[in-house]
C-alpha cells in the first residue's frame, strides 16, 4: 500500500493524487524497471515539492519560512537530478550534439566529423576567410 500512497496527502490512497503520479509515471514512459523506479521517485518529489511550494507561500514566521524554502529548494534540486540520471541512463552516458544551421559564406569551406581522405579517417574544420 505505501506505494499507492505516494500521491496522497494523507495516510490513505488518494485517487486525484494517485493519478497524478501515474500520468507522470506513463508520460516519463519507462523502458525497464530502473526507469520505472526513477520515474515514481520523480512523482514522489514532485508531489513533495508543490506541497512545500504551498508551505512556503502561507509561511507565518521566519522560522517555518526557512523550513519551507530549504526543503523546497532540496527538493527542486534533487528532481533536477533525477532528470540528469534519466537522460544518463537512456543515453548510456554519452551526450550528443545536433547541430541545427550552419552558414558558410562565398569562398568558404566547412567540413565537419569524419572524413575519409586517402583511406585515413581525419577530423577537419576549416574557418571561412
Amino acid at each position: 500500500m505505501g506505494h499507492a500512497c505516494v500521491g496522497s496527502h494523507g495516510k490513505t490512497p488518494d485517487d486525484k493524487g494517485t493519478a497524478f503520479v501515474a500520468s507522470i509515471v506513463k508520460g516519463i514512459e519507462p523502458q525497464d524497471q530502473i526507469e520505472a523506479m526513477l520515474a515514481s521517485q520523480m512523482a514522489a518529489v514532485r508531489m513533495a515539492t508543490m506541497t512545500f511550494a504551498r508551505r512556503l507561500a502561507h509561511c507565518e514566521t521566519i522560522p517555518q519560512q526557512d523550513s519551507a524554502e530549504r526543503a523546497f529548494n532540496k527538493l527542486t534540486r534533487t528532481f533536477a537530478a533525477q532528470v540528469e540520471a534519466l537522460k544518463k541512463y537512456r543515453t548510456g552516458g554519452q551526450q550528443h550534439v545536433t547541430v541545427k544551421h550552419v552558414t558558410v559564406n562565398e569562398g568558404g569551406q566547412a567540413i565537419v566529423g569524419n572524413v575519409s581522405h586517402g583511406g585515413r579517417v581525419t577530423e577537419k574544420i576549416t574557418s571561412t576567410s
